[in-house]
């Protein structure tokens, strides 16, 4: 089977869940499949096509030079008999291409624009654009994937048009041989991180779904044993760094132990701290997953996140960490819920160790890789047999 597998992230460009999500199924595909990845960006590797927007677009917004590249994709996409697009950035792609050669278009549903309304302060009117595009999409697809059922309830709630029969659950993946315990301490020195007090840790980007104000607001009452860890970067737009930024300053004039590192780390160096900390923290306001749980999980780290999305398909509440309900009419609430548990898991190191643990059996059991892309080619396979 000839698979064109259309992303905007791919290795070395990596900077969120989707394209971590892209880059272990296309190496697992690679051994069911007749594989080529269409991805932005530059550089040569084999099976991999890079594209790039138009010169004639330099200067105008995001979203039509992403359009230009979704152009670009689809045509590069010629003989395949089965296109797989991810987010809304390449779903155009994916339709063109079935369109114009007459082949199913599969699209793995990683966020939805109608929940992340907050895109617009990013977008301006590209908001319109990626909105119209991903519905186009949605609803012409010929098989839609959910990366959980919470997020197959948000795909029907917002896409009614969608035929329910066409999605599919197949939860993300995670690689436990990959993703494990490392006893090593370098990174944690490089980085001057005191190893005798524990420290809450947060991986994720700078933006409002990701919630990670609410985590620095409830920061204001962290056990003062406590370090936090903050390996936060690309921000959606100045506004939010701002906040960010203040916020951070904020919490050092108070506290000690205020770490913020805003490159992207290596993942060898990302594990490590995963490792390490006490409880990681995923406060989201939106997930429809959230790999980086299941990362933190594989580590044998105990998580803390909001029960929103996905989140509680992946942390199991009192057995993998603690799950804390979010309501976006009481932020206050939730900062507070925010606090409670982080510092219960800061104060009870064997509670922490034993969610951590049990983490790791779950990432191990349920969450393969290989289980992730043989159920994504029967997916393929079903929509061939439809045609």
């Amino acid at each position: 089977m000839r698979v064109g597998l259309l992303t905007r992230e791919y290795p070395p460009d990596v900077y969120g869940g989707a394209g971590v999500h892209v880059e272990f199924l296309a190496r697992e595909l690679r051994a069911r499949t007749d594989l080529a990845v269409h991805s932005w960006g530059e550089g040569r590797d084999p099976g991999v096509t890079r594209h790039q927007a138009w010169p004639a677009l330099d200067g105008a917004g995001e979203a039509l030079r992403a359009l230009s590249i979704d152009l670009s994709m689809a045509a590069a996409a010629a003989g395949s008999d089965v296109v797989h697009s991810h987010t809304w950035y390449a779903n155009l792609a994916g339709h063109l291409a079935k369109l114009q050669y007459g082949v199913p278009h599969v699209l793995t549903a990683h966020s939805l624009e109608p929940l992340r309304p907050w895109k617009a302060e990013q977008l301006g009117g590209g908001y319109a654009l990626s909105s119209w595009a991903e519905r186009t999409a949605y609803e012409a697809a010929d098989a839609v994937i959910a990366v959980s059922s919470g997020m197959r309830a948000d795909i029907l709630g917002c896409y009614p048009a969608v035929d329910p029969a066409k999605v599919h659950v197949v939860h993300n993946g995670i690689d436990p041989a990959l993703y494990r315990a490392d006893p090593a301490t370098d990174v944690l020195e490089r980085l001057g991180i005191a190893q005798d007090r524990p420290y809450v840790l947060f991986v994720g980007r700078i933006t409002r779904q990701k919630g990670v104000p609410h985590l620095l607001r409830a920061a204001r009452e962290l056990d003062p044993a406590a370090q936090l860890v903050l390996c936060a970067g690309a921000p959606d737009t100045p506004e939010t760094e701002r906040e960010f930024r203040g916020l951070v300053d904020e919490l050092r004039s108070t506290r000690e132990g205020v770490f913020w590192i805003p490159e992207m780390l290596p993942r060898h160096d990302v594990i490590q701290l995963l490792t390490h900390a006490r409880v990681f923290a995923c406060p989201s306001v939106y997930e429809p997953l959230g790999i980086v749980n299941l990362e933190a999980m594989a580590c044998g780290t105990a998580v803390v996140a909001s029960a929103v999305g996905g989140i509680p398909e992946v942390v199991e509440d009192e057995v993998t960490g603690i799950l804390v309900p979010y309501d976006a009419q009481d932020g206050e609430g939730f900062e507070c819920g925010l606090t409670r548990a982080l510092n219960r898991l800061v104060a009870h190191p064997d509670t922490a160790a034993m969610m951590g643990a049990a983490g790791r059996g779950r990432a191990v059991r349920e969450f393969g890789w290989d289980t992730v892309a043989a159920r994504t080619v029967e997916v393929y396979e079903g929509t061939l047999t439809t045609k």
